[in-house]
């Protein structure tokens, strides 16, 4: 009987060491698919075999992105009339984001957070937006930026895997006006061109200091960058010497070419970016998509050496990183973008408010109301409508979270209080593009901070925004 159950015993450890083993190797093969803060560094497929799979699939990512965007907006070309931008585009006018069926905007903004999360009627155009193929990732520009830098350049920004997204209608102004705090007097003095390494000097000789000229240099001058660089794992045809700050601060300001994030991990938590202009980082003290640099000279001296490479050293390494100088370099052009300066606002006063005597009287009530029951102000005090701080809007009180073709909608957390002068000329709006016009934006904001405007009102608001 002893030896009967010692068998049993042994079996019964036996079977217990199998399950242990088995544990083990469960929890390894896990922890091998561990997410890592790394990007992978040595290719193991050859560009053409990368770019054939690549070019394959685009139609597919294409189509589920543009679904996406269809359900969400109403993307007809509806210009506002007699609003222009600073070089006389259009502004698109009216709340483009779609309602949920039988809703209206009156209805949503009479609701409580967790009524419109509980019922999910948050629109679907409120919620972070996606890259265009999310999981990729990387930088992206509009066509016509393409067109022109190959134009001037023979410099190729086209990726094989992705086009840009949002139609040009709601995109900035190409190419935007330059506008220079240190001469005032010349308006506009970008001569209706794209500032590239090929015009600079023409463009700006004698208007600026030779420090400032060889800050606009570096500017416009292309670095490699993940996705535009010599390597075999890039995402253009062709080697590429890569792309240059202005490709995407376009003559200081922006082309809404979007990007993702490079401080946050993992992938689908990253938030798309759109770029915001360089007018006016003379008064702002926060940068970067978490605002943790600075000065301008800080975020200078990142975007080479991180941003441009998803904020991962080796990969910048490896595709040959731009260590710029601080004290040469990066003092040059930060120099310059400290010029750039907001457009005129002609209705504007020397305290950043309405004169009454050039004010229509909607734009006026506007004005009140912003400082008033919209609650605005508190955010973007006057006189360049931005308090230099960053703010929690707490957006993820309005939905449960989701994956949205590879981007997980969440908490967004802290996000900077860009300054709202010349607000009119930068389409789209918020960190990520998601708001398509300031009437958008004005929806948002109304339902965020529960302020419950009329329609007269967000009308009003909306007259005094494209003042500023």
């Amino acid at each position: 009987m002893q030896h009967i159950w010692t068998i049993k015993r042994l079996r019964f450890v036996s079977t217990g060491a199998i399950a242990v083993a088995i544990s083990v190797l469960a929890i390894t093969a896990k922890s091998e698919e561990k997410r890592s803060s790394y990007a992978p560094v040595d290719s193991t497929e050859s560009t053409a075999d990368v770019m054939a799979r690549m070019k394959s699939q685009k139609p597919a990512v294409a189509k589920r992105h543009n679904e996406l965007l269809a359900e969400r907006y109403d993307l007809s070309n509806r210009p506002a009339r007699d609003v222009t931008m600073s070089r006389g585009k259009a502004v698109q006018e009216g709340p483009r984001a779609k309602l949920p069926k039988g809703m209206t905007w009156q209805q949503l903004a009479s609701m409580s957070p967790e009524e419109i999360r509980d019922k999910d009627l948050w629109p679907a155009g409120f919620l972070p937006l996606p890259h265009p193929n999310h999981s990729e990732g990387g930088m992206l520009f509009p066509k016509f930026h393409i067109d022109e830098i190959k134009k001037q350049e023979g410099r190729d920004l086209t990726r094989f895997d992705l086009d840009y997204d949002l139609p040009d209608h709601f995109l900035p102004e190409f190419p935007p006006a330059i506008f220079l705090t240190t001469r005032p007097d010349l308006g506009d003095v970008s001569q209706g061109k794209l500032v590239t390494i090929d015009n600079y000097y023409e463009v700006f000789a004698g208007l600026l200091n030779p420090k400032q000229l060889e800050g606009l240099r570096l500017l416009v001058t292309p670095f490699p960058q993940q996705q535009f660089n010599q390597t075999d794992d890039r995402r253009s045809e062709k080697p590429s010497r890569g792309v240059t700050c202005f490709d995407c601060h376009v003559n200081g300001h922006t082309n809404a070419a979007t990007h993702l994030v490079g401080d946050i991990r993992p992938q689908e938590f990253r938030h798309r970016i759109d770029t915001p202009p360089l007018r006016g980082v003379n008064v702002q003290r926060l940068f970067g998509s978490q605002r943790a640099l600075k000065s301008v000279e800080d975020f200078t001296e990142f975007e080479q050496r991180a941003a441009y490479f998803d904020g991962d050293p080796v990969i910048a390494t490896k595709k040959g990183v731009n260590v710029l100088d601080r004290g040469s370099q990066v003092h040059a052009m930060a120099e310059f973008q400290a010029l750039l300066d907001f457009p005129p606002a002609p209705k504007l006063d020397i305290f950043g408010k309405l004169d009454p005597m050039q004010a229509t009287d909607s734009e006026m009530r506007g004005q009140e109301l912003f400082f008033g029951k919209a609650q605005c102000s508190i955010c973007h005090p006057a006189p360049y409508y931005t308090d230099n701080l960053m703010h929690n809007l707490r957006v993820e009180r309005f939905f449960k979270p989701r994956m949205i073709n590879g981007r997980m909608a969440s908490a967004d957390g802290p996000i900077k209080t860009f300054p709202l002068r010349g607000i009119k000329d930068s389409p789209p709006y918020l960190h990520d593009g998601r708001l398509l016009t300031l009437e958008d934006t004005v929806e948002f904001f109304n339902i965020v901070l529960e302020t419950k405007l009329s329609e007269a009102e967000k009308k009003d608001l909306t007259a005094f925004l494209r003042c500023l």
